[in-house]
């Protein structure tokens, strides 16, 4: 039975993975909204799981998949510490605009 990762050329995943990183780094640096910063971290996050994947499927070596497990795990407690960390500056400052934080500053 053939896999969708052999149907599919290897350089169109690099390409989609290239575009969404891009796509996340343009949200990081031209956004200020805080949550719109973390999707655009997680989505440079699961552009690389998207490369690993489909590397490791072609080279029929499981540790890419494994070691894509592990970026998951630290997706989900960045995750969580991102929520707590924007929770805790919208009760101080009422919004999550990162150009008020100066306002947390002694």
């Amino acid at each position: 039975m053939q896999s969708i990762f052999q149907t599919v050329p290897l350089n169109h995943y690099f390409y989609l993975s290239a575009a969404l990183f891009c796509i996340g780094v343009l949200g990081v640096l031209i956004r200020r909204n805080a949550i719109i910063i973390f999707m655009s971290v997680e989505l440079m996050l699961n552009s690389i799981n998207l490369l690993l994947v489909a590397l490791s499927t072609f080279k029929n070596d499981p540790s890419g998949q494994v070691f894509v497990f592990f970026i998951m795990a630290v997706a989900a407690a960045e995750v969580a510490v991102g929520l707590a960390i924007i929770v805790m500056i919208y009760r101080n400052v009422k919004s999550i605009d990162i150009d008020l934080l100066n306002k947390l500053k002694w």
